[in-house]
């Protein structure tokens, strides 16, 4: 438990960091990418920069590695907004690749590693990619393979610019086809650019504004939507992640997540960036393979999901560990609960926790809690508007960004406190998607106001209480439920470990509550103690009346540790439709 003294002295140790920061920037260095990356890893390029699959990659290795896969590029043909599409699993390569493209003024497309041939063959054709770098296998899914084929289609090689794809195979001596260009041979392309010329090319790339990166949305439904950010919206995102945690010289992250979500992209690999941090990548890692990088590398912050953190600080060897270089913990993607925050505290020895809200569109996070803030705050606010010191508007208090909300049917501005659409506008918000200009004028105003799809609140603080999707949002008998609201309330019940909440069809009320629940390890609880539990919280159209028992592995998860709800409704479709049967 935190004294007055503790929390004075944190609040000293924030403003000390934080003063440190803005001494670094006093002024926002409007820069590109590699601009960015070529300042930092000449200032810090002995330290360690990335700790994955047992190695340690320097900042100097890195930038070494960039302006090497930059002249690669340029002996391929890439020319100035071309499109370059990363098909990868997480590798010590990807920044540097991201880097490189900046250094030729070209556009960076990270696709998702676990997507179809399907999912694959319209995202590349839509994005207009030219090159595509890949992994020929990244776990069960062969992409040589899908890429081959996809090749091999005429309707694919009309629609598509797809024109040149290198491929990183295991052994790396042969390709899946014809077409492929083996990585080795790639690289090799390097010695016959000149320093000359990649230096033109760089003088000519330096523009901020540009788009730098199309990130595609995974969508509940309909196919996803490239979100163009620039680099400024970029790393200005990143800046402000640095102030808002108060990130101090030379930070380890423990960073479990995928390199192609704009979660590790901005939180870690950029962000680390400013600061001469490093990160630590290990995707899909057990929590005893947590602990053990934890404990080697000393972490000092932990980035993660409420999915893979309640594992870890479950696991019986968790007293085993030497996590005294632990003190930060950032928890975001889905709410957790008070005794998970609480669990977090006691057992990880943390002092500096928060959680956050944003999304592609605002190239990451919008929002974080503050450092300080009580659990009970953290477990039901998603934040207020991220610090941004020189990066940040002044019209909007030392952020970048500004929220409201909005009825979600009319658009019309809603009064303070009201429940309803968020709206996000600011100098990291998108300003729309890659060829859809009717699907960004539907989210776009002529003010730059952003619909968000999320419903919530803005307190008297200023923090935002997220209630879920507006498309999550369902009618009993005409009242609006608010999932999350239903969700807070059965997340406090001592049997349960994760609740989930959807609206189903229903013949006398329409609509109706359905609660997916898994239960804490070695507890016990009924359906019944569920409504119970409800009925004495919730007024009574809130109650949820079906409620089915679920395990860990089975719930439908995205690659960043999200509940797909629109699965969890093809769920309860199955099940409804097996109890009238």
């Amino acid at each position: 438990m935190t004294t007055n003294t503790d929390q004075v002295t944190l609040r000293q140790q924030v403003a000390e960091r934080r003063k440190t920061l803005e001494s670094r920037f006093p002024e926002w260095p409007r820069d590109t990418i590699a601009g960015h990356f070529s300042k930092a890893c000449m200032q810090y390029s002995e330290r360690p920069y990335i700790y994955i699959d047992g190695q340690t990659v320097t900042y100097g290795e890195v930038w070494k590695q960039a302006i090497q896969l930059a002249k690669a590029f340029i002996k391929l043909g890439v020319k100035r907004r071309d499109h370059i599409a990363i098909l990868m699993n997480n590798d010590s390569t990807y920044p540097a690749l991201m880097i490189a493209s900046s250094i030729v003024g070209a556009v960076f497309i990270p696709i998702n590693a676990m997507l179809t041939k399907g999912e694959l063959e319209y995202i590349i054709s839509q994005s207009d990619t030219k090159f595509l770098v890949m992994q020929e296998k990244v776990k069960d899914k062969q992409h040589g393979k899908a890429i081959a084929a996809l090749l091999d289609q005429e309707d694919f090689r009309e629609k598509s610019q797809l024109e040149q794809v290198v491929c990183l195979s295991d052994n790396d001596t042969s390709t899946q086809h014809e077409r492929f260009i083996a990585w080795h041979d790639f690289v090799s392309g390097a010695g016959a650019v000149s320093d000359e010329e990649l230096n033109q090319r760089w003088k000519e790339s330096k523009y901020p504004d540009e788009v730098a990166m199309i990130m595609y949305t995974s969508g509940s439904t309909g196919n996803p939507k490239g979100v163009m950010l620039t680099d400024d919206m970029l790393l200005r995102c990143a800046y402000g992640t640095c102030m808002s945690r108060a990130i101090e010289d030379g930070r380890v992250t423990f960073a479990p997540l995928p390199f192609y979500h704009c979660f590790a992209i901005i939180e870690a690999i950029l962000a680390m960036s400013f600061v001469g941090g490093s990160f630590i990548s290990a995707l899909g890692a057990s929590p005893l393979k947590s602990l053990e990088l934890m404990e080697k590398y000393q972490a000092n912050d932990y980035l993660c999901v409420p999915s893979t953190l309640v594992p870890l600080l479950n696991h019986p060897r968790l007293s085993e560990f030497d996590l005294s270089s632990l003190f930060a913990m950032w928890c975001g993607a889905a709410p957790a609960p008070v005794p998970v925050w609480e669990m977090a505290v006691e057992r990880l020895g943390l002092t500096e926790i928060i959680t956050g809200y944003g999304q592609t569109e605002v190239s990451s996070s919008g929002v974080t809690t503050k450092i300080g803030d009580p659990l009970e705050r953290i477990s039901t606010r998603v934040g207020r508007p991220k610090l941004g010191g020189s990066s940040s508007m002044p019209e909007f208090n030392g952020s970048s960004v500004q929220y409201k909300t909005i009825d979600p049917d009319t658009g019309e501005n809603l009064p303070d406190g009201a429940v309803g659409e968020l709206a996000v506008r600011g100098n990291t918000v998108t300003h729309g998607y890659y060829k859809k200009p009717e699907e960004t004028a539907m989210i776009i105003d002529k003010d730059g106001w952003l619909r968000t799809g999320d419903v919530g609140r803005i307190d008297e603080n200023g923090y935002i209480q997220l209630l879920g999707r507006s498309k999550e949002m369902y009618k009993v008998s005409g009242e609006l439920v608010a999932p999350r609201e239903v969700e807070t309330v059965i997340s406090q019940h001592p049997a349960v470990n994760q609740v989930n909440v959807i609206g189903v069809p229903d013949k006398m009320t329409t609509e109706i509550g359905a609660a997916f629940i898994e239960r804490k390890q070695g507890e016990s609880c009924t359906r019944k103690d569920i409504i119970n539990w409800c009925s004495d919280r919730l007024a009574r159209f809130k109650n949820p009346r079906h409620v089915w028992f679920v395990e860990e592995s089975e719930w439908p998860m995205t690659g960043t540790g999200k509940v797909q709800k629109f699965r969890l409704v093809e769920m309860a479709k199955e099940k409804l439709a097996r109890s009238e049967s």
